[in-house]
């Protein structure tokens, strides 16, 4: 098994963070440094490692939404030691980790898991999986501003890709507006209303494929419904 998706399997990251942890240095295999991705394991019998610690696969998969609040980074820690998410799941005993991130200004839907195969399938552009936004702009904003976003804009060199764009109230020169994107650009919501010349003041997320904020109260989490459960596999096909 590829040392990458092991560590995706023991709840540590999803695969494509794990190999930023290997490339870091941080991971031993039998007592040996290992930093090349196609290294392979048998987790039957080799000793993997990260930061000292041991690792087993998890056996009890774990999937849940948490609502975001400002303030809090999705990475598990800081070097700037700004408050993670850590402490609004701090009763949770399996080591779960997020499914793609949130910046520290906005909040709303994280997903986060301890199954490396459904983190990686989520999170993969290939999947074209639409991410739902409300955002609070200011600025002119109209329809002909919005088709602007719908056809793409560029950001960062690049155009991003057509969005759906609803206006859902306008009063003077601030408007609420949803956006969906199925990119997962750096602050990429952002970044299109900027590119239109409006500056987003609040940004929250509330759905990520068929997986919704509802009412979930602000820094509370919740395991998977019935409903959601069933929808895992679909999304690892």
């Amino acid at each position: 098994m590829r040392l990458q998706k092991f560590l995706a399997i023991c709840g540590v990251a999803s695969r494509r963070k794990a190999e930023e942890i290997i490339a870091s240095g941080r991971v031993y295999v039998n007592g040996n440094k290992i930093t090349e991705m196609g290294f392979s394991v048998n987790e039957t019998i080799d000793v993997v490692t990260v930061d000292g610690e041991k690792l087993r696969p998890e056996e009890n998969k774990r999937y849940i939404i948490l609502n975001k609040p400002k303030g809090y980074i999705t990475s598990m820690n800081d070097q700037f030691d700004r408050p993670d998410i850590t402490a609004l799941i701090s009763d949770i005993n399996e080591r779960v980790y997020p499914v793609g991130r949130l910046d520290y200004d906005t909040e709303g839907l994280l997903l986060l898991t301890n199954d490396g195969e459904f983190a990686n399938a989520v999170a993969h552009p290939k999947k074209n999986i639409d991410k739902v936004y409300i955002a609070k702009v200011k600025g002119f904003f109209d329809e002909e501003v919005a088709d602007k976003l719908r056809a793409g804009v560029m950001i960062d060199g690049k155009m991003t890709a057509p969005a759906k764009v609803t206006v859902l109230k306008s009063e003077g020169n601030v408007s609420e507006v949803r956006v969906t994107i199925h990119e997962g650009r750096n602050r990429q919501v952002r970044k299109m209303f900027e590119a239109v010349s409006c500056r987003v003041s609040d940004l929250k997320r509330t759905a990520i494929g068929g997986f919704m904020l509802g009412n979930l109260p602000k820094g509370s989490w919740r395991d998977f419904t019935e409903a959601e459960m069933k929808l895992i596999d679909k999304y690892k096909k």
